[in-house]
């Protein structure tokens, strides 16, 4: 999720598309939050580990 939000993030600053840079600020957000829970050891989604 942190890698699609970067990805997109960059590819919307590139191309000056909005939406693209806000959808990927979003994703990049969420993912960052999922990966301090997990990191925390609380369940994300209703699983204890990601594979």
């Amino acid at each position: 999720m942190i890698a699609i939000g970067v990805i997109l993030l960059v590819l919307g600053l590139i191309f000056s598309v909005p939406m693209l840079t806000y959808i990927g600020v979003v994703a990049l957000v969420i993912g960052a939050v999922f990966w301090l829970l997990g990191a925390a050891g609380h369940a994300v989604g209703g699983r204890k580990v990601w594979y």
